[in-house]
């Protein structure tokens, strides 16, 4: 059979040919050519010859249709060996021997011509690897760009979901902040369940028990973020939309108003409002802006790099995820309680702030856990994120 009579393929290779201008189908020593598609794998070369054919030439390796995109170093090394390498039989070069006798059961003799078929083989699958990684990519970022993004345990945030999604954080906000600010006043009025009233213990155990409910229920439904400093956090490392932060945060800051509203409701007198503040939080007596800013970008820091391991990265346990955010969560407030209030989230500051009408000192309740929470995200998406343990 001659090279270019339809399809043609090598008895070593699953790779197979089908443009008599291809250099590497070309060099397979006619022994060797079998007619047919073989493994049903076009060359590379083939199907970019046929893409110019037609006017449509993306650069080889590029599998997205992409200008410019796929070319790798690695792939332009391969064409510099493979013109400037003499071949290793009469009509095998460099590539050919490669591609389509690399994997031949027949040994070759000892020599450097081998040597050089054996760098070939390696080169090429390096190449191959890369390309489908690149490709692979491309789709990806396509699906992605397309969608609006995947959002954290499985949901999904794109335009027809955003409206179901919002609402799950107005109500999983809501549910985070009346569980918290409800045994808070109720620790700081002394009012008693049954026996002695509640302790600080209470109000930190409250908080992330709250948050572990709320990312169970709510979190293949919008991400569970509940908190902007975790939704800029995301955004900021890509994982999370930026035109859908509005969203988010416009519907955490409704649910904690409607919290705090509840809160008051409960206790109801000028107790909780006045006295108690609605649980908002404070800088404790003696202890500076700065100071309490400082406390608040660490232990927010500490809740949303828990949330990057367990939420976006896919080799933590799923499982886990409700569990390890709450108590990150718990150990915040046990760590700033009597600092800061531990407030780890601007909306769960904002809500009773506003509610009880005092807002002293709110910026730092902004500031720190949004700084906090975006260092927490970047320092495990830039670090660990595709870190492999040793072994």
């Amino acid at each position: 059979m001659e090279v270019g009579q339809g399809p043609w393929h090598s008895v070593n290779s699953d790779i197979y040919h089908d443009n008599p201008d291809c250099q590497t189908g070309g060099m397979i020593d006619p022994e060797n050519i079998r007619q047919g598609t073989g493994g049903k794998r076009l060359c590379e070369e083939c199907a970019r010859l046929d893409n110019a054919a037609d006017s449509v030439a993306p650069p080889m390796g590029d599998l997205t249709g992409e200008p410019g995109r796929g070319t790798t170093e690695s792939e332009e090394e391969l064409r510099r060996a493979s013109t400037e390498r003499p071949a290793t039989h009469s009509r095998v070069g460099a590539i050919g021997d490669a591609a389509d006798d690399a994997w031949t059961p027949t040994p070759l003799p000892a020599g450097p011509d081998v040597t050089r078929g054996r760098v070939g083989a390696e080169e090429e699958a390096r190449l191959e690897e890369s390309v489908r990684r690149g490709a692979r990519r491309a789709i990806d970022e396509k699906e992605q760009e397309e969608s609006g993004g995947g959002g954290l345990y499985g949901s999904q945030i794109d335009a027809s979901h955003i409206v179901g999604a919002a609402i799950a954080e107005l109500v999983g906000t809501f549910i985070l902040v009346f569980g918290g600010t409800a045994v808070a006043v109720g620790a700081i009025l002394s009012r008693p369940t049954a026996g002695a009233a509640y302790d600080s213990l209470a109000v930190a155990l409250a908080f992330g028990l709250a948050l572990a409910i709320v990312v169970a229920a709510l979190g293949h439904v919008s991400g569970a973020h509940v908190n902007p400093a975790v939704t800029l956090g995301m955004a900021a490392t890509g994982k999370f939309p930026w035109n859908y932060t509005p969203h988010y945060i416009g519907a955490q800051l409704v649910g904690a108003v409607l919290a705090a509203v509840a809160t008051w409701i409960t206790f109801g007198g000028v107790g909780a409002r006045s006295e108690a503040k609605l649980a908002a939080t404070y800088p404790a007596q003696g202890v500076g802006d700065l100071q309490a800013f400082i406390v608040e970008i660490l232990i927010t820091f500490i809740l949303v790099f828990v949330v990057m391991a367990v939420a976006t990265d896919e080799r933590a346990p799923a499982a886990i995820a409700p569990i390890a955010v709450g108590f990150a969560l718990a150990v915040g407030v046990f760590i700033a309680g009597p600092v800061t209030g531990g407030s780890v989230n601007p909306a769960r500051s904002l809500g009773p702030m506003i509610v009880a009408g005092d807002l002293t000192s709110f910026w730092l309740y902004i500031l720190g856990p949004i700084i906090g929470g975006v260092l927490g995200a970047l320092l495990y998406d830039r670090t660990m994120a595709q870190t492999e343990g040793p072994g």
